[in-house]
């Protein structure tokens, strides 16, 4: 506990799971065992079989997500004052010029 207030730990990422399955082994799965995971309208939905247009979008983005470099994309929105927020009334958006 004192290493979480202190700051100077490393700082731990989350680790993805999906209902209580690791990443690793999720990629590891085949997609009949992965199917089994999935909620009631997802399962059914592969037993009756993809059909060819949602297929070739996945090949699509398989294709694309393998071509695509590495980018850095910021985790957080960064903060511009100096306009009203949700909820400013309209007498409170005046700022006046002197």
């Amino acid at each position: 506990m004192a290493d979480d207030a202190g700051g100077k730990g490393r700082r731990t990422f989350r680790k993805f799971s999906y209902r209580g399955v690791d990443l690793d082994q999720l990629l590891d799965m085949s997609t009949d065992e992965l199917v089994e995971l999935f909620p009631a309208r997802a399962r059914r939905r592969f037993q009756r079989g993809l059909k060819r247009k949602p297929l070739a979008l996945i090949k699509k983005l398989r294709k694309a997500k393998k071509e695509a470099d590495e980018e850095f994309s910021i985790s957080y929105k960064p903060v511009k004052h100096g306009k009203p927020g949700i909820g400013a009334t309209h007498s409170s958006r005046f700022i006046p010029l002197k």
